[in-house]
């Protein structure tokens, strides 16, 4: 399941739980109130009834609300999830066993990018989106951004553990440029977009440049 549509479960999955918890309160409440009306003593004035039906309403529905809640509380905590498709069937021969396994080493190698792409896009709703990834059978993966502009990944072991590495290419014959962040890959495409040298972002050398890149941004933009 990719992450938008994960959270766009996650999001129904949330919605109809509070309503179930809403509803078996409602219901609580209409079944105090209509005991507690007809419980109330004969004697006591239609205000009193009233008041007293009021009261057991309340109780009622936090009783039965507690107790829905037994049952909803572990379906807050649990993730939303589609049933994965089942694995494919297994290979007759070394051809086909091949074919099923490069499928899958693409697959994953998608979903390791948009998984370790956190670490540059927090917003989770861009690089993380693992259907824009596309895995190569050598555990890399490509992002299409633009038009000759696509952010490579791939991982390899360090003195650490795994660690993971994002390059930006393009059709040019321009260096490769290291990403780190979201920024980055702004600055890159606003300088081809403004037609200027397409240099990575520095942290204090290119401010002048920035801001150029940014007003002539702004300028194709309203264009």
């Amino acid at each position: 399941m990719t992450a938008t549509l994960r959270q766009t479960a996650n999001a129904v999955a949330s919605s109809m739980i509070e309503g179930a918890s809403m509803a078996t309160a409602l219901i609580g409440g209409a079944a105090g109130a209509y005991l507690g009306y007809q419980l109330a003593p004969a004697t006591w004035s239609d205000g009193a009834r009233i008041a007293f039906a009021g009261a057991v309403a309340v109780v009622g529905a936090v009783a039965i609300d507690g107790l829905a809640e037994l049952v909803l509380a572990p379906m807050r905590r649990t993730p939303f999830n589609v049933t994965h498709v089942s694995a494919p069937a297994p290979a007759d021969n070394l051809d086909d066993a091949l074919a099923q396994v490069a499928n899958a080493t693409e697959a994953d190698a998608a979903h390791r990018a948009a998984g370790a792409a956190f670490c540059i896009d927090q917003g989770d709703n861009f690089l993380r989106d693992e259907d824009r990834w596309r895995g190569y059978e050598d555990g890399e993966a490509s992002f299409y951004l633009a038009p000759g502009v696509w952010l490579h990944h791939r991982a390899e072991l360090g003195k650490y553990g795994r660690e993971h590495h994002f390059t930006l290419l393009t059709g040019d014959d321009e260096e490769p440029v290291v990403i780190t962040g979201m920024e980055q890959i702004r600055h890159h495409l606003a300088a081809r977009a403004a037609s200027l040298p397409a240099v990575p972002a520095t942290a204090d050398g290119d401010v002048d440049r920035d801001d150029v890149l940014d007003d002539d941004l702004i300028g194709i933009h309203a264009v």
